[in-house]
């Protein structure tokens, strides 16, 4: 099957890509400039394809405003060196805001970064080994896997095929490398450049991005089904990978007041042998590739095309371009989602330390210096380092006999190992929005904490104590956090109203439903303060909130989305 012609105009941005294949643009030639404090909005296109987004401070109003940058790595499985992660902190004391920001697909961000040290900041980022390229723009993203550390075969070769699936769909543009590294313009005029193609994306990249994740049943950790394409690991009784369940289709963002437009969890697929999974994610690319609208980018993901045409239709033209067929998928069930907090032993007998970073805040602040404290440790003690998709740090490979030496120094910089914060904050995840995201509609990272501060006298008041209820919140409906996977989701709507959504699982296998479409900031306790009461009476035996909800809300809204 050939793809279906497309009888539209194409987006602007898909007329932009056409125009400059390299995605050089004039990047070159104003981060020389300096009389020029921003890129042009061209450029600003062509920056998302090299992990870059040009910003405003929007706290900053009238004539002061000034254009900042956010720098994202790109980063396979979130697995990090100690010295890639100094390197880091250092650049983000000297260039940026002094904090780094933990993703939700496993990566770093820097924020507040002026132009003057853009070019120092991603080059910096490359001489330790780590790249910015396909970070962001329409291409292949972050290929997330367990980050739990690989100490067992199988957890180390499902991560070993997240890494071979990120270097294969890395985009080919020489200007990256031309740009960042060796800090010239890039050739346009040799022939190479002139009529540069990208071998796997084309002249045009994808329609939108592309999100792929690898993940170990019985801990959905990655939060799999929220993916474009994704690996769930087979294993026998003794732990050795089988192959891999594909699964298709998911995204989260939506667009307020847009019906065509809405989060949807991945369908199952087949599967496949493990030795396979690069050439499956290959090929599901080149159906978004081909598949996916260019004229609405609104609606421009893989999501939809697996919702307009189903499950038969894409196995069948995933199957065609592979040259074989999948198998029927294999049983597989998972339990819950989330990280291990304090420390654990791993399978080879070392430790490792999950850190509560909330929001994915690296920085110091009074009372709770995290930023300080893990640049001490990890100069001293050399772990690896491992980014969760919930914004949160695990330290790898530590030596038994240093614990309470590592403890002790975390302790010093006000960060504590046990007891890292209730169950309800350590389960809260947010993305950035204001004042940097230019989508950001309501306040997120910044309105969170003390949210969940209101939340857990709620809590003690309706007589729930320390109950664990996975809460996310966005400042916009775009879903970075993932909220229509938690249990309490909040989705900006307007400054300081926001969508209530109630109904995900533990496993994050369930999307929940709108509860109340705008509720102030104000009254989020209020509107919250009698359906938890109901659950505190009606919950049966360890029933979760997300599970009440389902059994016994959605039956009183069977109306609700």
């Amino acid at each position: 099957m050939t793809p279906t012609p497309d009888t539209n105009q194409p987006s602007p941005a898909e007329l932009l890509k056409a125009s400059s294949p390299t995605l050089a643009g004039t990047i070159a030639q104003t981060l020389a400039d300096p009389q020029v404090d921003r890129f042009s909005d061209d450029d600003n296109q062509f920056l998302k394809f090299h992990g870059v987004y040009q910003q405003r401070d929007r706290d900053v109003r009238g004539a002061d405003k000034k254009f900042i940058l956010m720098v994202r790595c790109r980063i396979p499985g979130g697995v990090v060196t100690a010295a890639q992660y100094l390197a880091c902190d250092d650049l983000a004391t000297r260039y940026a805001n002094n904090t780094l920001r933990v993703t939700s697909r496993q990566s770093l961000q820097f924020h507040g970064v002026v132009k003057s040290g853009l070019r120092t900041v991603v080059k910096g980022i490359n001489d330790v080994l780590l790249t910015t390229l396909a970070a962001c723009g329409d291409n292949s993203r972050n290929v997330m896997a367990p980050p739990s550390p690989a100490t067992n075969g199988l957890a180390r070769l499902v991560h070993q095929h997240a890494r071979q699936a990120a270097a294969v769909m890395s985009t080919r543009t020489p200007a990256y490398h031309s740009i960042w590294i060796e800090g010239v313009p890039l050739n346009l005029d040799a022939p190479e450049n002139k009529n540069f193609v990208d071998p796997l994306y084309g002249k045009t990249y994808l329609p939108r991005k592309f999100k792929i994740a690898f993940a170990i049943p019985p801990l959905n950790d990655v939060d799999i089904f929220t993916n474009c394409c994704g690996f769930i690991a087979i294993a026998d009784a003794g732990g050795q990978l089988l192959g891999y369940n594909l699964i298709a289709g998911g995204g989260m963002g939506r667009t307020h007041g847009n019906a065509a437009t809405f989060p949807r969890m991945a369908d199952v697929i087949g599967f496949l042998p493990a030795d396979k999974a690069v050439d499956v994610a290959k090929a599901a690319l080149t159906l978004h590739r081909d598949f996916s609208g260019r004229t609405d980018r609104k609606h421009a993901r893989l999501k939809y095309v697996l919702a307009d045409r189903g499950v038969a239709w894409f196995r069948g033209e995933l199957e065609r371009r592979l040259g074989f067929k999948l198998g029927e998928a294999r049983p597989f069930k998972f339990e819950k989602q989330g990280d291990a907090f304090g420390w654990h032993r791993q399978a080879d007998g070392k430790l490792f330390l999950g850190l509560f970073v909330e929001t994915g805040r690296i920085k110091d602040k009074d009372g709770w210096r995290m930023k300080s404290a893990l640049r001490r440790v990890v100069e001293k003690f050399q772990p690896e380092i491992r980014l969760t998709p919930a914004n949160n740090i695990l330290l790898a490979n530590m030596d038994p006999a240093r614990q309470d030496e590592i403890t002790a120094l975390f302790a010093e910089h006000g960060v504590r190992i046990e007891n890292q914060g209730s169950h309800l904050r350590r389960a809260s995840m947010a993305c950035v929005s204001l004042p940097t995201c230019g989508l950001g509609l309501a306040e997120s990272e910044r309105c969170l904490p003390g949210l969940i501060t209101r939340l857990e006298a709620l809590l003690a008041e309706t007589g729930l104590g320390d109950q664990e209820i996975a809460i996310r919140m966005t400042g916009c409906p775009n879903g970075c956090a993932r909220p229509y996977l938690a249990e309490i989701g909040f989705v900006g709507k307007a400054p300081g109203k926001y969508q209530v959504y109630l109904g995900g699982n533990e496993a994050s296998t369930r999307l929940n439903r709108l509860w109340k479409d705008t509720v102030k900031d104000a009254d989020i306790v209020a509107e919250m303060r009698p359906v938890l009461a109901r659950y505190a009476k009606e919950r049966q035996s360890a029933e979760r909130f997300g599970d009440w909800v389902a059994r016994v809300l959605w039956n009183e809204q069977p109306a609700a989305i």
